[in-house]
């Protein structure tokens, strides 16, 4: 099949960690039809630095799949990677940024000062992975169209300048990258989601975001949303070297 301008064609879910609670630690990898590889977070530190977090029962880290083996089985390294779309930088989404020197790092403007400017545990354990030097950030202000077929939605309130992600496939159709906007399907849904979660920075804004989201899915005809962190949606989802096209 020919396209008259460059599009997405395929989309790999990248299972990087699991949690004992079996929650998931995703990751994506957007192939388009012109030959660029869009990388969507990365993941925890695979330096070890994870195993020394105290962390309550049954929230461990199970197992690790570490994102640069995960290219690896497609054929693809770090080279390879064209962009690197940061949604944000907790520990569990940015913690091999600095394994992709030569990609161009997409973050909200708003998010990127923020984690700068904080002195968070959950922003400052991974700035040395997300703030090596050497990395080449392009800031961004709200919604934007990344390439022809990837949009990126700002969606603050887990964390100022969250950012999810839209994905137009041929034969698919539009699939929704909730990342941490949405990250049970419970939080998508209004009438089930909880006035705060304990992980919302802002839960008025992440409430807000999640409408914006749910309005988007509704009006773009989009086929599948893919939230964040849902144990119970996870299994029934295709992960690579398995995609959807």
């Amino acid at each position: 099949m020919e396209f008259s301008q460059p599009i997405p064609v395929r989309l790999y879910l990248f299972q990087l960690s699991l949690i004992e609670d079996g929650t998931p630690i995703p990751g994506y990898l957007i192939q388009t039809s012109d030959g660029k590889n869009i990388l969507i977070d990365t993941g925890y530190p695979v330096d070890g630095s994870m195993l020394s977090c105290n962390r309550p029962p049954g929230r461990a880290i199970r197992e690790t799949y570490p994102v640069v083996d995960q290219l690896a089985a497609l054929g693809l390294t770090p080279h390879d990677i064209h962009f690197l779309v940061c949604s944000h930088f907790d520990p569990d989404h940015s913690g091999c940024h600095d394994a992709f020197p030569e990609a161009e790092l997409i973050v909200q403007r708003r998010h990127y000062e923020f984690a700068c400017a904080t002195q968070d545990d959950r922003f400052t354990f991974t700035r040395p992975h997300w703030n090596a030097p050497g990395l080449c950030y392009q800031l961004i202000d709200g919604d934007l169209e990344l390439v022809p077929g990837v949009e990126l939605i700002e969606t603050s309130g887990h964390v100022p300048g969250h950012q999810a992600i839209l994905v137009r496939l041929p034969h698919t159709g539009p699939i929704l990258l909730a990342i941490d906007a949405a990250a049970m399907e419970t939080e998508f849904d209004p009438a089930t989601r909880m006035d705060d979660n304990g992980s919302d920075l802002n839960p008025t804004e992440a409430a807000a975001s999640a409408r914006k989201l749910l309005a988007l899915a509704k009006r773009e005809g989009v086929v599948l949303t893919v939230f964040g962190h849902d144990e119970i949606q996870w299994p029934t989802l295709k992960k690579a070297p398995e995609f959807y096209c």
